[in-house]
């Protein structure tokens, strides 16, 4: 008998839609505006996106790990959503590239906030057996979110005459819409009363030592794996850079984020069904692969056409992998600790984001669009030794 997906991911699929919908309006926007609008440079770039992200990603160590002990998850994910959805405005208004950074941070620690809280809380409800396709739905619908958001930009710019605070503006629309419906159609499960109760038997900190050595070693060499993986996939903001060099019009910029996102979404459910079906470790040696590609197609400066098609290549390879990557964490972690073992998962991640977008931004300044590509392939190859040389035992576990 079929499993069906339940309600409530339904709802944290369309919460995730609606702020894609208000983040990536900015996000598609943000590379063109800071470099353009603001006289800021490639690397300046990448710092501010690697900071942003990295920032994000920390902070979900800390909230993952409060979520697992209070034995709530719902309180931080809706403080997270409407931290981000209150950054919005400080976009619209930002006069230098101080002012945007700030706007990042505060709209990523909002980010960081909601992201271990919800995903456990996703893993929490959905049943073992469909847990895969679970992640890769919310993943889905996020992305549709994230190719709608430059869609609607790329209307706006046209119809405004390339005014970027306007469409700022208008993205705190969605934001407010996402809060919304995260606090009225998303219940956690168990009564309050389970919840104390299984509170208490955590202990006072999750993070203390013993409960950290019940994080088994194929939950480790997920987290080693997922950190190599992101130092080999840097910011987004340097696909939109990448064709705006083969001479992209300003207003049509969003249409990059539009075509990854609109593979990644097509990609993500049955990715994520797959992931419940054959071993996570060849279908992640499959995406590696795919990126791989990605790479090397975008690195061909000068030709359109294979630039595109690099693009395409790097939504289906986050299909492939960002859904089958939590389904991994949360396969691998004790389900009272699934709030900290997505927080460290995403501490190590962050750390590579930052370095990853800061030595892209880097190699793009000093030796060009190219060699920034080239570096991110050779990454990902040795991503794949590392998953398939060293890790293979452990991570066929999960």
């Amino acid at each position: 008998m079929r499993v069906r997906i339940p309600a409530a991911i339904w709802a944290l699929g369309f919460v995730s839609l609606l702020m894609d919908i208000s983040s990536e309006m900015i996000h598609s926007l943000l590379p063109v505006f800071l470099v353009t609008g603001l006289g800021a440079s490639a690397l300046v770039l990448g710092l501010i996106e690697g900071a942003a992200e990295a920032t994000a990603l920390i902070i979900k160590v800390f909230s993952g790990a409060l979520s697992d002990y209070w034995g709530r998850r719902k309180p931080l994910a809706l403080a997270g959503y409407g931290l981000g959805a209150l950054s919005k405005p400080l976009f619209a208004l930002a006069p230098t590239a101080g002012w945007v950074l700030a706007a990042r941070l505060t709209d990523r620690i909002g980010k960081g906030l909601r992201g271990a809280p919800r995903d456990a809380l996703i893993a929490d409800i959905a049943p073992a057996s469909i847990r895969g396709a679970a992640f890769g739905l919310r993943q889905a619908l996020d992305t549709v979110g994230a190719f709608l958001g430059p869609l609607l930009a790329l209307v706006l710019m046209m119809l405004w005459a390339d005014d970027f605070r306007a469409v700022f503006r208008v993205a705190i629309i969605p934001g407010l819409l996402a809060v919304a419906l995260l606090a009225t159609a998303v219940r956690e499960p168990g009564d309050r009363a389970d919840r104390t109760a299984a509170a208490a038997r955590r202990a006072l900190n999750p993070i203390r030592r013993d409960n950290l050595r019940r994080l088994s070693s194929a939950y480790w060499w997920v987290v080693v794996i997922g950190a190599v993986f992101t130092l080999a996939r840097f910011s987004e903001a340097f696909l939109v850079l990448r064709v705006r060099e083969d001479g992209l019009a300003l207003a049509l910029t969003p249409l990059v984020l539009i075509g990854m996102n609109l593979v990644y979404s097509l990609a993500a459910y049955p990715f994520g069904r797959l992931a419940d079906r054959m071993r996570h470790r060849t279908l992640l040696a499959a995406g590696l692969v795919v990126l791989i590609c990605a790479d090397l197609l975008l690195a061909r400066s000068g030709q359109p056409a294979w630039a595109w098609s690099g693009i395409a290549l790097w939504g289906l390879h986050m299909g492939m992998t960002q859904g089958l990557l939590a389904t991994m964490v949360a396969a691998t972690a004790p389900a009272d600790l699934r709030g900290t073992a997505f927080g460290f998962f995403n501490l190590a991640s962050g750390c590579a984001l930052l370095l990853a977008s800061a030595l892209a931004g880097l190699l793009w300044d000093t030796l060009g669009s190219s060699a920034t590509f080239v570096a991110g392939a050779l990454l990902a190859a040795a991503t794949l030794v590392l998953l398939l040389l060293l890790g293979s035992e452990a991570v066929a576990q999960a």
